[in-house]
This record gives structure tokens, sequence and C-alpha cells, in this order.
């Protein structure tokens, strides 16, 4: 695990992707269309086809995660460690 001063923290599980790509359209600045799955784009770890990426503003990551139709994206706010989605 990064130590790290962000104040979210972005898990996404590619290997549930089913390519609904609702996640590019919603916050095409963090996520991109790649084939068949949607990248985050430059992630800070990945372990097994999970993604993790901090950031300090959520932007409309939160609309990305709740507009997944598999929920393969959750954001951590990581002040408190409370899972927002």
């Amino acid at each position: 695990m990064i130590e790290t001063d962000k104040q979210y923290k972005i898990i996404y599980h590619k290997d549930e992707c089913i390519g609904a790509f609702a996640c590019v359209a919603a916050e095409p600045n963090h996520w991109e269309q790649n084939g068949a799955k949607a990248d985050l784009i430059d992630y800070d770890e990945e372990t097994d086809e999970t993604y993790i990426k901090y950031v300090d503003d959520i932007g409309n990551n939160l609309e990305a995660a709740q507009s997944c139709p598999v929920n393969c994206i959750h954001i951590v706010d990581l002040e408190n460690d409370k899972e927002l989605i």
C-alpha cells in the first residue's frame, strides 16, 4: 500500500468490467476506452486486475462509479476510511 496524502482512493476491478464505458462518459479525464474494457488512467497501484488511484479531487468519479452497471468501481474517502460507493 502506498502512503499518500490524497483524499480519495479509486478502486477498479477491471476483471469485472463488461465494457459499458459509462465511466468514460462520466469522467474522461480519469477513464478511457481500451478494447473491450475501460482503463483507469495513470493509476498508482495494480494487483491481479485491481487498479488503484489516489486523488485529491473526486471530480466526476463518483458519477463514473455510480453509473457502472456491474459496480466494479469503488471510491473510498481516506480521511475517515469510508467507502462512498
